[in-house]
């Protein structure tokens, strides 16, 4: 098999190369016919050549001849061409036509002829350009046409500096009208349009009138150079400021609205508008005072929320002052305090989160100063968290705290409840509300600035602080009610020629009932508290003149109704037992701490006013049976029992000190009378 393959290919070979020596000779023969056809060309292109050079040379010097023909009748048409373009009102083509002519005249008016001509033109050429100067004075036509007129007179050699200054007196004017037509709307006559309206049509009137007029300048006075543009810079300043100025004007009539998204799209409006002359006039700082315009809105905006949200707390405090009186003044029960501070709660937190939302629209993206600086940096930071939310609860905290004034003043005319749902707000606040306000707040203005803000653990210290002021101050408001109820019962009872007693007191029972109301008002925001243990006794202890139990062991045994009291050791041992009480100490965040102020401080002032009177024997027996009512029903309220018998026993003590006949009464007929009243 292979060896038949390989003999077929030899045998083939001397007929490839035969064909191949037959294709070579055929192309040399075509190659020779080729050359011998380009000679014969070339021959007959060098007889044509030499023939037709003699008519080339007479057509170039006829078509010369013709072209010159051509330049001199226009030059001679031209000054009727000028008339009739003149006539016409057709001022391009007129000076399009003495543009084409100028160079020649002025390079062959030594000739007369052309100098005729020339003088012809230029008489044409002046009323053209008076023609040009009293439209472009009349102001009657648009810029645009103004600026093809500016155009025009510089073509035809009118000074540019001239040209310049009338150039923007005539802008001025146009500018000018669309100011005053602005300003018209701001009168007190016609209702002015809502503010994006107003920022509508003062973009596409004076703000797009600038820039037409900005870009005509540049183009038409470009060889002025640096001071033509720094003359175009003042002249958009000028004008400019007195628009910024107009626009604020109606801005500021929108500061005392609600509603924040009518305001963000005039804003956005206007700084859009702005854009395109603050480009063409850098150097007037257009745009940079639209930035600072819009930005001056956007804090006189916070600050009006921020005085929103004090008005809704004010009213919530009115609320609840309307809603405390009421069932007293209609004598029927009315809301509860726990449900009182829960819409107060409730109420303020929701005016805070639509402040929110509304001061947000400012940083939206799609709105177009939302990425400047400001609004990425000082406005979250600053603005929002720190002028309006952080503001705002110091704001609260401070307006609760005014109520801690003396009495008689603000705060004696305060409800106590009141300054207990207030306290209870501010340690609400403290525990929780606080740190979701502020979280809240750092979610939705995502913060870019590094400039220090409050921490939360600080604002939640002042507001615990406020929350133990006005709890105080509540326990000194309380017990100042009770103890005057106290003092006036002393102050106005002749005890030295009192009947025996019978019956406990009208106003102890008032104190006991009193003191009750405010265990359930108090019991109702705050917990209980912890008490000590009570003893077995605390509700069957009867008091005598002796004072304490202590005392009474010590020297109660020396005393008979016949024999002389030790009161100088009375006195002393009294004295140790009033320093021991603190009847001001700190007030803790539940119930039992608050009673026991209350309490102490209501006997502390009876104890205050018995020293002041002198007794009979049937008057301490009554200050016998009143403390004793009072420890029946007021031990339970305190946190330690044996606070109420030191302060109760103080009491009658000091009664018997100041009484001439100290006989006390058995202390069976007083637990008699105290049952029974």
């Amino acid at each position: 098999m292979n060896f038949t393959n390989r003999t077929g290919l030899c045998s083939q070979h001397p007929d490839t190369i035969r064909k191949m020596k037959n294709d070579f000779r055929k192309m040399e023969d075509e190659m020779d016919r080729l050359a011998t056809n380009m000679a014969v060309i070339t021959d007959f292109s060098a007889r044509i050549s030499a023939t037709l050079q003699d008519r080339h040379e007479r057509i170039t010097k006829l078509a010369g001849v013709h072209a010159l023909l051509r330049k001199l009748q226009f030059l001679f048409e031209l000054p009727s061409r000028l008339t009739k373009c003149v006539e016409l009102g057709a001022y391009g083509q007129a000076v399009r036509y003495q543009g084409r002519a100028r160079a020649v005249l002025q390079q062959y008016q030594h000739l007369p002829s052309f100098r005729a001509i020339q003088d012809d033109c230029q008489v044409i050429t002046a009323r053209l350009a008076q023609q040009l100067r009293q439209r472009f004075r009349e102001g009657g036509s648009g810029a645009p046409e103004q600026a093809e007129c500016v155009e025009l007179l510089l073509a035809l050699g009118e000074p540019a500096e001239e040209l310049c200054e009338e150039f923007l007196a005539h802008a001025r004017g146009r500018l000018e009208a669309e100011l005053r037509s602005l300003e018209a709307e701001l009168g007190p006559s016609p209702p002015a349009p809502d503010v994006l309206e107003f920022t509508d049509r003062g973009g596409s009137g004076f703000v797009g009138g600038l820039c037409q007029v900005a870009s005509a300048y540049q183009e038409l006075f470009a060889a002025q150079g640096p001071a033509g543009a720094e003359k175009l810079a003042a002249f958009a300043r000028e004008l400019g400021g007195r628009y910024f100025a107009l626009v604020e004007r109606r801005l500021a009539q929108e500061q005392g609205g609600g509603d924040n998204s009518l305001l963000v799209r005039a804003l956005d409006r206007f700084h859009r508008r702005l854009r395109a002359p603050g480009a063409l006039l850098a150097a007037a700082g257009l745009a940079e005072a639209a930035t600072e315009i819009v930005e001056r809105v956007a804090r006189e905006r916070l600050g009006h929320h921020l005085q929103g949200l004090r008005s809704a707390f004010l009213g919530c405090l009115t609320d609840v002052r309307q809603a405390l009186a009421a069932p007293r003044l209609a004598g029927k029960e009315g809301p509860g305090l726990a449900e009182l501070l829960a819409n107060v709660a409730s109420s303020i937190l929701s005016h805070i989160k639509a402040s929110l939302a509304a001061v947000h629209l400012f940083t939206a993206k799609e709105v177009s100063f939302s990425n400047k600086p400001y609004f990425r940096g000082e406005f979250c930071s600053q603005g929002v968290r720190e002028g309006l939310i952080v503001g705002f609860i110091r704001s609260m905290c401070q307006t609760a705290q005014s109520f801690c004034d003396s009495p008689g003043e603000k705060g004696g005319a305060t409800p106590p409840a009141l300054l207990l749902l207030l306290s209870r707000l501010c340690l609400d606040y403290e525990t929780a509300t606080i740190s979701y306000i502020l979280t809240l707040t750092d979610e939705q203005f995502l913060v870019q600035d590094q400039s220090p803000v409050t921490p939360v653990s600080t604002l939640c210290a002042e507001a615990r602080e406020t929350a133990r002021r006005l709890l105080t101050h509540y326990v000194k408001v309380q017990g100042l009610v009770i103890s005057q109820m106290l003092r006036k019962s002393v102050e106005t009872r002749d005890w030295l020629s009192t009947l025996e007693p019978r019956n406990v007191r009208a106003v102890m029972k008032r104190v006991v009932e009193d003191t009750t109301a405010i265990d359930v008002q108090v019991g109702l925001l705050y917990e209980e508290g912890v008490r000590k243990a009570q003893s077995s006794d605390s509700s069957k202890r009867t008091f005598s003149v002796y004072s304490s139990s202590r005392q009474q062991g010590r020297y109660a045994p020396s005393y008979t109704p016949s024999a002389p009291m030790d009161t100088n050791l009375l006195s002393n041992i009294q004295k140790l037992f009033s320093e021991r009480i603190d009847v001001f100490s700190p007030v803790e965040f539940n119930k039992v701490s608050v009673l026991t102020g209350i309490i102490k401080i209501s006997l502390k002032t009876l104890l205050e006013c018995v020293r002041l009177r002198t007794f009979g024997r049937f008057g301490l027996q009554q200050v016998q049976v009143d403390c004793h009512f009072l420890q029946l029903y007021l031990w339970r309220f305190v946190a330690d029992e044996e606070l109420v018998h030191l302060l109760l026993d103080e009491v009658v003590a000091s009664a018997a000190l100041r009484c001439p006949d100290p006989v006390p009464m058995e202390p069976s007929v007083v637990e008699v009378i105290c049952e029974r009243g």
